[in-house]
């Protein structure tokens, strides 16, 4: 099942960037762009249109990040980061597993995309966030669950006379 796509607004007008290149990479991103679309808080959005420089600190060299969104609301705007909740926290079970070493490597470099984030939209008066699921629950964005299943009828063989 492929969780990534194009996505086409509504409103075209909300939309600061080239229409034609939105693309989520998740089934939350996607709900975040249908938000952006459709609420009125958000008075322009954009989906990675904002190229952040940050040092990794693992290869020592300097990369690009693009953030998820950039959502301008009437009391300023933000740049937005949609990650899973554990992402966002240092990873358990400190082993040596291949495992482990991803999950570490991963939280270094999301913490320095992060950290060059939250400085680059000081700088501009913006303010950076990262969104987990437990953010998307709390404004509305995702749904608490999933809709629950009507029980199938028992089955019952048919008897062959």
């Amino acid at each position: 099942m492929a969780y990534s796509g194009r996505y086409r607004p509504v409103n075209l007008k909300k939309y600061k960037g080239d229409p034609d290149k939105i693309v989520y990479r998740s089934l939350w991103e996607r709900d975040c762009f249908i938000w952006c679309d459709k609420s009125k808080e958000v008075l322009e959005w954009s989906s990675e249109e904002v190229i952040v420089p940050y040092y990794y600190d693992v290869d020592k060299k300097w990369h690009s990040y693009y953030p998820d969104l950039k959502i301008k609301l009437k009391e300023g705007i933000l740049l937005i980061e949609i990650k899973p909740l554990k992402e966002t926290k240092i990873p358990k079970r400190p082993d040596k597993s291949k495992r482990y070493i991803r999950e570490a490597l991963t939280y270094v470099k999301n913490q320095n995309k992060w950290e060059q984030a939250e400085s680059f939209a000081k700088d501009r008066g913006w303010k950076f966030e990262v969104w987990t699921e437990e953010t998307l629950k709390s404004k509305g964005i995702m749904k608490k669950g999933f809709r629950k299943l009507k029980p199938l009828p028992p089955f019952r063989k048919k008897r062959h006379k």
